[in-house]
């Protein structure tokens, strides 16, 4: 698909390309450069707090794994039915 470039060096997404994706206004877009072409890739971008946040509730896991309080399972089908309430 072509797509021209406009003033102020904006271009348009093919609507089939944004549903294609599932883009929705104010969405993220990397944009790069590679091997002499442009690239663009959707992203999420997350708060900084909830970054932090979530590496704790990593190390906590990590913890209670290297202690043996962590269970494990061998699949998702044992976790859900540890999880099922009887």
């Amino acid at each position: 698909m072509l797509a021209e470039l406009r003033q102020k060096s904006q271009i348009t997404i093919p609507k089939e390309i944004v549903e294609q994706l599932g883009l929705n206004e104010g969405d993220k877009l990397e944009i790069y450069v590679n091997d002499g072409m442009i690239c663009i890739m959707p992203v999420a971008v997350y708060p900084k707090k909830y970054l932090e946040e979530l590496r704790g509730e990593i190390s906590v896991v990590r913890e209670n794994i290297a202690e043996g309080k962590q269970p494990l399972f061998d699949n998702v089908d044992a976790l859900f039915e540890k999880l099922e309430v009887k």
